[in-house]
C-alpha cells in the first residue's frame, strides 16, 4: 500500500462524515461544495494552520508531532482503533512487516488447549485474518479448515468468496463490514506485507461488495459481540464471541464462541458437537423442524 495515499484518504473520509453542528460549529447558509467539514474548519478545531493540515491530508505526515496528531484525532472524533490506525499511517515502522511472508504457527500447547475445549468452537486468527489453528467444533460451526487449501483458510476469503458464508451469517452485511475494517487496520500496521496485498487484490477483483467497503476506509479491532447463524445441520444459532489477544504473539488472537446457558442455542451447540463426533448419527435440522423446536413442538 502507498502510505501517503492511505493517509490522505483516511483523513478525507473521516472529515467527510462530520458536519459543523456535530462539533459545535455554526452551519453557514448556502451550498457546501464538499461533504462534511471543510479543511479550514478541521484545522480550526485542531488548533493548527490550514496549510499545515492541508499538507498532512495530502499525505505528508513524516514530521507531525504526537501532540498535533492527538489534536487532529480529537477534532475528527476518532475512536481508539482509528487513532491507532492514524498513528500507523503517519509513522510507519518497517519492523512491523519483517517476516511477513513467514508461515504463521500456533504453539503446540495452544493447539492442545483448543483440542481440550470440547463443545466450544474456538480458533486462532493470525495476520491477515488467516485461520492458523482450530478445534473440531470450530470446523463443525464455520467450515472444515483442514480440508481447505492454505490460501482459503482466511476469514475474509470465506466471507466474500465462499457462497456458504452468505447462508451461514444471518447478518452477512454487518459481518462483511467488520471483516473489511479489521483488514484495513492490519494493512495500516503492515503496509509492506505482500501476502496481505495479494489478498486485498483478489478480493477487490472478485467482490464488488468488498471494493465498496474497502473504499470507506473504516477501521475496527476485533472484540466481543453476538453473531446469529443459520447452520445447515442444527439450524438457527445465537452465539456470543470473545476475542483474546495472545500476549506472547500480539498478531494472534483466540476467538471463542459460546451460547447462553439454558437457551435453544446451547442445546443446538450440543447437537452440533454430537454431529461433529458422528455425522451419520444426527439428522440435519430443516427450517420446518427448526420452527417446531422454537415453538416447543
Amino acid at each position: 500500500m502507498d502510505q501517503r495515499t492511505e493517509l490522505s484518504e483516511f483523513l478525507r473520509t473521516r472529515r467527510a462524515r462530520l458536519q459543523p453542528e456535530d462539533v459545535g460549529l455554526p452551519r453557514h447558509s448556502g451550498r457546501r461544495r464538499v461533504p462534511g467539514l471543510r479543511r479550514e474548519e478541521l484545522a480550526q478545531l485542531a488548533g493548527v494552520s490550514v496549510a499545515y493540515y492541508v499538507r498532512l491530508e495530502q499525505g505528508h505526515g513524516q514530521n507531525v508531532s504526537t501532540a498535533v496528531l492527538d489534536a487532529i484525532a480529537g477534532a475528527l472524533r476518532l475512536n481508539a482503533a482509528e487513532r491507532a490506525h492514524l498513528s500507523h499511517l503517519v509513522k510507519p515502522k518497517a519492523k512491523r512487516s519483517r517476516g511477513a511472508g513467514r508461515p504463521q504457527r500456533v504453539r503446540p500447547a495452544l493447539q492442545q488447549l483448543l483440542d481440550a475445549m470440547e463443545g466450544i468452537p474456538a480458533y486462532v486468527a493470525g495476520r491477515r485474518l488467516d485461520v492458523i489453528g482450530w478445534n473440531r467444533m470450530a470446523c463443525a460451526l464455520l467450515g472444515d479448515y483442514a480440508a481447505l487449501p492454505l490460501e482459503q483458510r482466511n476469514i475474509a476469503w470465506q466471507v466474500f468468496l465462499d457462497p456458504a458464508a452468505r447462508e451461514l451469517y444471518v447478518d452477512w452485511e454487518s459481518k462483511a463490514a467488520d471483516i473489511v475494517a479489521y483488514l484495513r487496520l492490519d494493512a495500516g500496521c503492515h503496509p509492506d506485507d505482500p501476502l496481505l496485498a495479494s489478498l486485498i487484490g483478489e478480493l477487490s477483483v472478485k467482490s464488488e461488495e468488498f471494493r465498496q467497503l474497502w473504499a470507506t476506509h473504516d477501521v475496527q479491532d476485533k472484540g466481543f459481540g453476538v453473531k446469529r447463524l443459520q447452520h445447515p445441520v442444527v439450524g438457527p444459532l445465537t452465539l456470543s464471541y470473545e476475542t483474546l489477544r495472545l500476549p506472547a504473539d500480539p498478531d494472534q488472537q483466540l476467538i471463542v464462541y459460546h451460547a447462553e446457558p439454558g437457551s435453544a442455542s446451547e442445546e443446538s451447540l450440543r447437537l452440533l458437537g454430537s454431529w461433529a463426533a458422528d455425522p451419520v448419527a444426527v439428522e440435519p435440522v430443516t427450517k420446518d423442524t427448526a420452527r417446531q423446536r422454537d415453538a416447543g413442538g
